[in-house]
């Protein structure tokens, strides 16, 4: 079986979030549990370090694309550029779903580039969601021949929607295609609907979180037609793995540690670099937006502050950053803003238990690493945090207010030291994050989609 992974990021070529970090583990645990090849591809972003072997140029929709090859772990990642990637920002850009369109249709050609005939094109969140249909339907339609689609929705909140005739015109997709039953989505043309309506198989990245996207209340609108797909059969929720290598406290370059005396030194470390008093550490590395429920913490930081040293790293929504600044400022909470690889190896080693009010989550990284840290987590009951956290372990609120989340921070520290938590950090440490389970899990499904 050979399968390509399709993705506005991959780590570590690129990277802006989670999404990344599950495409630079996935194909490799797929080669280890038996797929014969694995490639990647994805954008050739200017703020690429280091330079690929450049396979060649070519043509496609009036662009010039050119072609190079990565290869790590087994895995040969190809990567597309051109002038729409020449920026050092992964997305940001107005015009930043015809990229993608681009970057979809530079994908049918590549491959006559490489010589590459996957069975398997696996096409991940909006970025790729034109891919079926183009496929299916499109100007280079039955390149393939029988390749079967992959489709995996990492966070439905994100569809790729813009003006329905630009995107005709871009995509050279026939006309019929356009309508309530394809890609026309309140007047717009929507590309992970698009990826849903055309893959023979949809995924996405928990269990829980297949099964709330198919309500109102978490199916941003595409509820029904994702009812449709679970009722046909086509609709599986499978959970992450985390890369175990990459977080991996006995042999962390940042912060590691063997035992739970070396741990309460990182913590010490920790303390002392930030500054910190003798309260407990409770932290967050996260993207600053509401979806994280930043909201609940600006709203309980006072309170917070009174059992806490409240740590967050991260960075996003400016207005968010901003108050969160001007709480740092006052003394309610430690803030860093930007991506620090160092600081958070360490805010996982150091910190005593680990935020996650999330008003919803498909799948999360970050509790699963806290866990592996012996750092216990605080969530809210949603998505995938409902699949990786135990009430025997982590502490789990309902309600996305600040006095539910609170109450479960209350919860924590009242245990803080005593033989129950002890009990709960061992038990964390011994959770198994790995990739192998879901690699087989997504091989099993693959191969379930070709003829016996």
């Amino acid at each position: 079986m050979v399968i390509l992974h399709a993705s506005s990021e991959v780590y570590p070529l690129s990277r802006s979030g989670g999404l990344a970090d599950v495409l630079g583990v996935l194909p490799a645990a797929q080669r280890q549990v038996g797929a014969d090849q694995v490639f990647t591809v994805s954008p050739w972003y200017g703020s690429l370090q280091g330079q690929p072997e450049l396979l060649g140029e070519f043509g496609s929709a009036g662009e010039v694309f050119r072609l190079g090859r990565v290869e790590l772990a087994g895995v040969i990642h190809l990567l597309i550029g051109g002038r729409m990637f020449e920026g050092a920002d992964l997305y940001g850009y107005r015009d930043d779903v015809w990229r993608f369109v681009q970057f979809d249709l530079a994908v049918i050609a590549a491959l006559q580039v490489a010589g590459l005939r996957p069975d398997v094109v696996h096409a991940h969140d909006w970025a790729t969601g034109l891919l079926p249909a183009l496929l299916r339907y499109g100007p280079e339609a039955n390149r393939l021949g029988s390749a079967k689609l992959v489709y995996t929705i990492h966070n439905l909140n994100y569809q790729g929607r813009w003006n329905l005739e630009e995107v005709r015109s871009w995509s050279g997709l026939p006309a019929e295609l356009f309508g309530p039953d394809g890609l026309e989505f309140y007047g717009d043309a929507n590309l992970m609907k698009a990826g849903i309506r055309w893959a023979d198989l949809v995924t996405t990245v928990s269990p829980t979180y297949a099964r709330e996207i198919t309500t109102p209340e978490r199916g941003e609108g595409l509820d029904g037609m994702l009812r449709q797909v679970r009722d046909a059969g086509r609709l599986v929720g499978i959970l992450n793995g985390l890369d175990q290598q990459r977080w991996d406290p006995a042999h962390d370059p940042y912060a590691s540690f063997q035992s739970l005396t070396e741990r309460a030194q990182r913590s010490a470390e920790l303390r002392a670099a930030l500054r910190l008093d003798r309260r407990p550490i409770l932290s967050m590395v996260t993207r600053i937006a509401e979806q994280k429920g930043i909201d609940l913490v600006l709203a309980a930081a006072e309170r917070l502050s009174e059992r806490w040293n409240l740590v967050l790293l991260g960075s996003g929504d400016p207005g968010m950053e901003a108050q969160l600044s001007e709480l740092a400022r006052s003394g309610l909470l430690t803030y860093r803003s930007g991506i620090d690889e160092a600081l958070a190896h360490r805010i996982y080693a150091g910190s005593d238990a680990f935020l996650m009010p999330s008003h919803f989550e498909p799948c999360g990284l970050s509790q699963m690493i806290a866990q592996r840290y012996g750092c216990l987590p605080v969530v809210r009951r949603t998505g995938g945090l409902i699949d990786t956290v135990s009430p025997d372990i982590g502490f789990l609120f309902d309600r996305p207010e600040p006095e539910a989340l609170l109450a479960a921070t209350d919860r924590a520290a009242d245990l803080l030291g005593s033989r129950d938590w002890k009990r709960r950090v061992r038990a964390a440490m011994r959770l198994d994050w790995s990739w192998e389970g879901p690699a087989r899990a997504y091989l099993e499904r693959y191969a379930a989609l070709r003829p016996s």
